[in-house]
């Protein structure tokens, strides 16, 4: 029987935020996109969702949100991430660029959106250029969505080929009143290693061309602001994350380890078996001294009875992550020693957690404040000699950081400000 695909915006949105149009018919067997719809992947997306957890209508407000904050005929160029090859035609794990999947939930690479705020200042632009459907690289690569997709599942007023994304954009460009884009127009944001070594034309260039202009705000100020505070739909998943990751780690407290690699692999089995889609970062595992390394990650190390183990892993839902950290004795019980300075460490989480509310008026940086010096008391109390540099020397890392679609969310977002309701934060001494 034919499926007649459903409208992703509420019916009484549609006007409002320029939504689906009118469907064909098409068979069942026809429906291939690039990404889970819900069509196709009832089981991962409600109706009404683009991405698990997150709807049409929420994608919408918040490409609503971003153009309220961008001058009248401004628009915001975003791109997606490209494929990264390890060798020849072997590719890493596809991961989207977190400010494109934010504002377009948009899960391929090789796509370009525009966003920009029309004379009316209730009402904006969404554009989203993409590959166009193609037999012959679908049959080694998997479906793609296409460039009806674009309007029928991802709400985009208008939409073309990638492959003419310098004619699409020129005239968009030329009578935008500013450009906001972090898409680098030159290389030398790249290392020193990759200037030296790359003499080609890259993609940037050919879009430094295009722009031509001295029209160019950075993007990353605005955008962070709108992603600063999580939506309830975002917490939910994000708790999601957070609760299966939990249970992850429950598990793996319950075994007997020999090996760091044995105990990745476990935890990274187990984020998906309770209900993650991947593992959210590189896990850290660290038995012993290698904890002193904070972003250890080689996890090729033995693990000693009456020893540490520091874990330093989460899941990813939806593309949003869980940022866990515990540490726990290898031989399942604390020695005196370890257990009382784990219990100084937990006193100062707690009290630390305790102060992240909106109506306490604090900042990242001050909880750091409140944690080093309740960490010095508590290690003098220990016996540990806290002269000199010593808190430095213990405590080398901040207490913690933004979280959401990224480990470190809202990259360059200060830490000077005061939490406010609906942000995501680590709390991690």
């Amino acid at each position: 029987m034919p499926t007649r695909l459903n409208s992703a915006l509420p019916f009484d949105q549609q006007a409002k935020f320029s939504a689906i149009c009118t469907r064909d018919q098409i068979s069942d067997h026809k429906l291939q996109f690039g990404q889970p719809v819900h069509e196709t992947h009832p089981h991962l997306l409600k109706a009404g969702e683009i991405t698990p957890g997150i709807s049409a209508l929420e994608y919408a407000q918040r490409r609503s949100k971003l153009a309220s904050r961008l001058p009248r005929n401004a628009v915001a160029i975003i791109a997606a991430s490209d494929i990264k090859y390890r060798s020849g035609a072997v590719f890493y794990e596809f991961h989207q660029d977190s400010n494109f999947f934010y504002l377009t939930g948009f899960n391929e690479p090789e796509a370009v959106a525009v966003i920009g705020r029309t004379a009316d200042e209730n009402d904006h632009t969404f554009h989203l250029y993409l590959r166009p459907k193609d037999p012959k690289a679908e049959q080694w690569e998997g479906a793609r969505s296409g460039l009806q997709a674009a309007g029928d599942i991802f709400n985009a007023d208008e939409t073309g080929d990638i492959n003419q994304i310098s004619a699409l954009l020129s005239p968009i460009v030329s009578s935008a009143s500013e450009i906001y884009t972090d898409v680098p127009v030159n290389r030398s944001a790249a290392s020193t290693f990759a200037r030296f070594f790359s003499s080609a034309p890259t993609k940037a260039e050919g879009f430094a061309k295009t722009l031509g202009s001295s029209k160019i705000q950075p993007l990353k100020p605005v955008i962070n602001e709108v992603r600063a505070i999580k939506s309830d739909a975002e917490i939910s998943n994000m708790r999601k994350a957070g609760q299966s990751s939990g249970r992850a780690y429950t598990e793996a407290m319950r075994r007997s380890w020999a090996l760091e690699n044995d105990m990745a692999s476990f935890l990274e089995y187990q984020f998906k078996v309770q209900g993650c889609e991947t593992s959210a970062y590189v896990p850290v595992i660290a038995g012993g001294k290698n904890a002193l390394s904070i972003h250890y990650c080689r996890n090729d190390d033995r693990l000693i009875d009456d020893q540490m183990v520091l874990v330093d892993a989460g899941g990813q839902y939806g593309n949003y992550i869980t940022d866990i950290t515990r540490t726990f004795p290898i031989s399942s019980a604390f020695t005196i020693p370890q257990r009382d300075l784990y219990n100084a460490i937990l006193s100062i989480q707690r009290t630390c957690i305790s102060l992240c509310r909106a109506n306490a008026t604090l900042s990242l940086d001050k909880l750091h404040e409140i944690a080093e010096q309740k960490l010095a008391d508590n290690l003098k109390s220990l016996g540990f000699d806290m002269s000199g540099t010593a808190l430095s020397t213990l405590f080398p890392h901040h207490l913690g950081h933004y979280i959401g679609l990224d480990v470190h969310d809202t990259p360059g977002y200060s830490r000077k400000v005061p939490l406010r309701a609906g942000q995501c934060v680590t709390i991690e001494p």
